[in-house]
């Protein structure tokens, strides 16, 4: 039998090609009692040369299970990207089958899309969900949901997130340490209590220091390359510009190199760059990223253990975990040259 490109492999196409009726390819697919054991391996044989595989509807309609866990999020970028490799190292010997479900990071799912999301997917194609930085967790589905890095705050859902403070707290230290007392910050969303973490660490490493904020130091980047290339471009055309900037994530970190290089400026002897995530590409930037490392794709393995957890019925040791970050230097920052004799543009 010639399976037709394209189409799916029916239960009645498996009859046919095995010479048995619906019900006993039924049974073997199932497991049931009834079948032969030469039977019941010669339709397994012609199951797995056909390619047959019940859709995720029917097997939950059958079993009120998938088997399946999906991940969802916004968009499938650089720190989602990350969190799903981790949710595929953790899912591998559980059993399950791992989904990821994302509506292409659309302008009006912004907010609120976790909700649209999980009512299209949980119970019928998924046991269990994850949502990778929802803007809400006050859902409410049949199913365990488990939140990566939410931008809520405290949540009635399990969450896994990454030491915010503490990580914005040792970007700005470096740089202190270098010798910047000049350093501007290229925030994220303000609705986004992450982003808001690093604003406020920044804000107390300087105060720390004895370093005044400088509000005309802080232009909002929204975590989006575009604008943050605007910010980091309108703080490098100040009268007074800043020597070192301090960006809330590693894709407004790139953009702020982008910036600096249209400007004419060298990284590191113009200006120093700190980012936050350490995303892949903060490696292979030119030049390298300093930035602020949460552990992203052990917040994405995390989250699945503590989903199959919850599938199976168990009680949970810990329902909001907080992972450390760490500071991993490259070569993106040096102490500031004196005097900064030119403004940005000029010869150096």
């Amino acid at each position: 039998m010639q399976r037709t490109t394209g189409n799916r492999v029916t239960m009645q196409q498996v009859a046919a090609e095995a010479g048995v009726s619906v019900s006993t390819v039924s049974k073997v697919i199932n497991g049931r009692y009834g079948v032969a054991s030469e039977t019941f391996e010669h339709v397994t044989e012609v199951i797995n040369r056909l390619g047959y595989e019940a859709s995720l509807v029917a097997r939950s309609l059958r079993n009120s299970r998938t088997n399946v866990i999906g991940v969802l999020v916004a968009d499938f970028e650089p720190f989602s990207t990350e969190v799903l490799k981790g949710a595929a190292d953790a899912i591998r010997g559980t059993g399950y089958e791992l989904v990821a479900y994302s509506a292409g990071g659309r302008v009006d799912e912004h907010v609120g899309w976790e909700r649209r999301y999980l009512s299209r997917v949980m119970g019928t194609l998924v046991d269990g969900a994850v949502l990778v930085t929802p803007t809400v967790t006050d859902v409410q589905y049949d199913g365990p949901v488990v939140a990566v890095d939410p931008h809520t705050g405290p949540s009635r859902l399990p969450t896994v997130a990454a030491d915010n403070l503490q990580g914005a707290r040792l970007g700005v230290e470096h740089l202190l340490e270098l010798g910047h007392t000049r350093i501007g910050m290229v925030t994220g969303r303000p609705d986004l209590i992450s982003a808001q973490l690093r604003e406020r660490g920044y804000r107390e490493a300087l105060a720390m220091a004895g370093v005044p904020v400088d509000e005309a130091l802080l232009e909002r980047g929204a975590y989006e390359t575009d604008l943050g290339k605007a910010a980091a471009r309108a703080l490098l055309m100040l009268p007074e510009p800043p020597t070192a900037i301090f960006a809330a994530n590693d894709l407004t970190a790139l953009a702020t190199l982008e910036a600096a290089a249209e400007l004419g400026l060298d990284v590191p002897g113009d200006l120093s760059v700190v980012g936050f995530d350490n995303i892949p590409e903060s490696a292979l930037a030119h030049p390298p990223i300093t930035t602020v490392q949460q552990p992203i794709r052990r917040m994405g393995h995390d989250a699945i253990a503590m989903l199959v957890a919850l599938i199976a019925g168990d009680e949970l040791a810990e329902t909001h975990p907080i992972l450390d970050t760490t500071l991993v230097v490259r070569r993106s920052t040096a102490p500031p040259r004196t005097p900064r004799d030119t403004a940005p543009g000029g010869t150096r």
